[in-house]
């Protein structure tokens, strides 16, 4: 036995009673007056020495009965421990003990196994299942964590966090707020997530209807236009295309703008932030971009992604990007030939021209047999319009979805916070304190 300590049998209760509590200088933060602050391994059992070795054998017959967990609740067949009741499972390693891209703590139910990823425990008798469990999820494990390239929750770690324990009924009412709260988020989340996953559905209903010519069948009847005057044509018989220049990079401005695939995101292209190149007059005059001008990616998982140029700005093109320049302009209008590279219509050929191919990508000449549907000009820029005032409607409420996605993500960050600092409006004063309980326990 180490000096200065003793075993715990001969401790005396007051004794037993400092080591289970936090010391002031320790405490994160204040709780109310009738909750204790407590170590971890007092608030919990700890069930990690339980561990079955399962043979082959074994293990390929307990796969039909058994549920697998590893660190964060992820299926695994690393065979350790078997359970047959609820405990906490709490993510031991795994860049998620920083990131918190999921919750770390999580309770599990019926036959599993869990491997040696994850802390088992149980509640003890001063605390509750749920209410660790959220507590958990609340806090920052960072101090706790070691390491970096392989981030580790030790179980001498894990004990040394800081548990606000209050009342047991108290505990309840902070766990039902909580579940009350969330189920009001998660509702509002559902439905924000449903704006988010039929924004591509509703966008590609809307460029199908733009391009069979439903988008404008009251403007041609108006105008007493048929849709006999649309005409199917190949890409090449409007255009010419031309790949882009071969040159390294350079965040110094030793030339023009060098605008590459990576540029090119959602549509949009943040000047200020694309690099520059090297490049001779006479050969710059080759690659210079035009308001106008449409670029097209031509190899890897963006094939096909394309963005118009719309601002003047002093650039040249990369050379896995295809230049796309509308040579009859008074026929085809290069607002018409960018919405339709965003159609079904315009993707469907993009694929069927990659297929077979390891590397997928498309060529100039591939490109210039694309088949659109060309109306007249008038109705053409008709088209544009009436697309350019729905679209964007839809990509702000897109964007707006997304932000009550980020905000409830915040929210219920916020509400675990509160909940146990005794914020949420659950905690009685008046009722005994936890003080008591531990007491009676130890």
């Amino acid at each position: 036995m180490a000096k200065g300590k003793k075993a715990a049998a001969t401790l005396t209760p007051e004794e037993k009673l400092q080591q289970a509590l936090v010391p002031i200088e320790e405490q994160p933060y204040e709780i109310p007056t009738n909750w204790n602050w407590v170590r971890f391994d007092r608030a919990t059992i700890n069930y990690d020495s339980k561990r079955i070795p399962l043979s082959t054998k074994q293990r390929s017959a307990l796969e039909k009965i058994y549920d697998y967990y590893g660190a964060s609740g992820v299926i695994d067949k690393v065979d350790n421990y078997i359970f047959d009741q609820e405990l906490l499972l709490i993510g031991e390693d795994g860049a998620n003990l920083l990131s918190r891209s999921t919750p770390i703590a999580f309770l599990a139910s019926g036959k599993y196994w869990v491997n040696n990823h994850a802390h088992t425990l149980d509640s003890s008798a001063i605390t509750t299942r749920t209410f660790l469990c959220n507590y958990i999820n609340s806090i920052d494990l960072a101090p706790y964590v070691t390491g970096s390239a392989q981030p580790k929750l030790t179980q001498d770690k894990m004990n040394a966090i800081p548990v606000p324990i209050p009342p047991l009924t108290e505990q309840q009412r902070i766990v039902d707020r909580i579940e009350s709260i969330f189920a009001k988020l998660d509702e509002a989340k559902e439905k924000a997530q449903a704006v988010v996953d039929g924004f591509e559905l509703r966008k590609s209903a809307i460029l199908h209807k733009a391009f069979t010519g439903e988008l404008t069948a009251q403007w041609r009847q108006e105008h007493g236009v048929g849709l006999n005057s649309w005409v199917e044509a190949p890409l090449g018989d409007y255009s010419t295309s031309q790949y882009g220049y071969t040159e390294k990079s350079s965040v110094d401005e030793i030339g023009p703008h060098f605008l590459r695939i990576t540029d090119i995101q959602d549509g949009k292209v943040l000047w200020n932030e694309v690099p520059y190149c090297k490049i001779d007059d006479e050969t710059k005059e080759k690659y210079v971009l035009s308001i106008g001008d449409i670029v097209v990616a031509r190899t890897g998982a963006t094939t096909g992604k394309s963005y118009m140029v719309m601002d003047d700005v002093d650039s040249v093109f990369a050379s896995y990007l295809i230049r796309v320049s509308i040579s009859k302009k008074e026929l085809l209008a290069p607002e018409y030939l960018y919405l339709f590279m965003q159609s079904p219509k315009y993707w469907g050929q993009i694929m069927e021209l990659s297929q077979g191919i390891a590397q997928p990508g498309v060529n100039g000449k591939k490109l210039q047999t694309l088949t659109l549907p060309v109306p007249s000009m008038e109705e053409q820029l008709k088209i544009v319009e009436l697309a350019n005032g729905i679209l964007p409607r839809m990509d702000q409420s897109k964007e707006a979805a997304e932000t009550v996605l980020d905000q409830i993500d915040t929210m219920k960050k916020s509400v675990l916070a509160r909940a146990f600092r005794g914020e949420l409006g659950t905690n009685d004063p008046a009722e005994e304190s936890a003080m008591e309980l531990l007491k009676s326990v130890l």
